[in-house]
């Protein structure tokens, strides 16, 4: 019985649903970007599979993808000076 009255209640209010949909597609196609420019197969799959409300998306946006750019600049420039 509590599964129709949410129902209900949404489709009264389809604002929650887009005002939703703005909130989490920008963070996702942010964070599956970076994860598949990063070489992240195991990031980008739960990424692109879970709906954590942007959650997930965030803690790699501001977290996990940031390390891997700062070594892979640190790489970039080693290489160069070896050359």
């Amino acid at each position: 019985m509590d599964q129709f009255l949410i129902e209900q209640y949404l489709m009264e209010n389809q604002w929650i649903i887009w005002l939703t949909l703005l909130w989490v597609l920008p963070f996702k196609g942010v964070a599956l970007w970076k994860a598949a420019k990063n070489c992240h197969k195991w990031w980008f799959i739960p990424l692109l599979v879970l709906n954590t409300m942007a959650v997930l998306e965030i803690i790699y946006i501001f977290f996990f993808s940031k390390k891997t750019k700062e070594i892979h600049s640190k790489n970039l420039t080693k290489n160069k000076k070896e050359s």
